[in-house]
């Protein structure tokens, strides 16, 4: 080797190592996303996921039968009369022409979103009765007219499931029983427990969906229990897809 180049060799001592590592294992590390080329590098730290709150109240917009009520463009207005009972027929309500003659395609979903989400502002709660009232009335005087409807009430009952509000669901399972049932109400100390609602919800959907209604109900709820076809006293009966498997053969 040349003796003009000479390589510059920096000895440390153990005191010195042992600071160095401890000054690195003092430095902040990078916080990197998940399933990257980042996460494998070093120094670095994959960052956690996102807490969701399955539960949380979710915000709701102004509804429509507000803007229309606004606008004057809802037929019917509040009586003077009072609603003495929960599973009366007739509402305190003056239409300003016959419900039977109205578009139900139109002025249903409209009356029925009003009363899902205005059900959360306590201030208007003459709106909230007027949706309330109007929707059920226009389901009880003309029942033949609410199977049309059933496509476009989709939508707001999935956007009142997705608020995740106690109120909103229970509001728009009484209307998916009242559609169902067609005017027969529940009795009214379940209505303050959504799980009684649910289920409540769930036996008018078997007992007025057909023969296959259990077998469905059960495939997207195993833990569902039949009320058609009840469990006997001795034992657990077959059920009524395997009791009609058995009387083909």
């Amino acid at each position: 080797m040349c003796p003009e180049v000479k390589e510059s060799v920096h000895h440390l001592t153990g005191k010195q190592c042992r600071e160095l590592l401890y000054m690195r294992m003092k430095k902040p590390k990078r916080i990197v996303p998940a399933f990257t080329y980042q996460a494998l590098q070093s120094n670095t730290v994959v960052e956690p996921p996102k807490k969701i709150d399955l539960f949380k109240k979710r915000p709701v917009k102004e509804t429509f039968f507000r803007v229309y009520l606004r606008r004057g463009d809802i037929p019917v207005a509040r009586s003077g009369k009072v609603l003495r009972k929960k599973n009366a027929t007739e509402f305190p309500l003056k239409w300003f022409c016959a419900p039977q003659d109205l578009d139900y395609c139109y002025y249903l979903p409209i009356f029925v979103d009003g009363y899902f989400f205005d059900r959360l502002s306590d201030s208007d709660i003459e709106i909230r009765q007027l949706a309330q009232y109007g929707a059920m009335d226009m389901i009880v005087k003309a029942p033949h007219k609410v199977l049309p409807v059933l496509p476009k009430m989709i939508l707001p009952l999935k956007r009142a499931f997705n608020t995740r509000d106690k109120k909103i669901i229970i509001a728009a399972l009484k209307v998916l029983q009242m559609m169902v049932l067609v005017g027969n109400f529940i009795d009214p100390d379940r209505e303050r427990r959504i799980a009684d609602v649910i289920e409540d919800t769930l036996n008018a959907l078997e007992k007025c969906g057909g023969p296959n209604a259990f077998i469905n109900i059960k495939y997207m709820i195993p833990t569902y229990e039949s009320c058609v076809y009840p469990l006997c006293d001795l034992g657990v009966e077959n059920s009524p897809a395997e009791s009609s498997h058995q009387k083909k053969y």
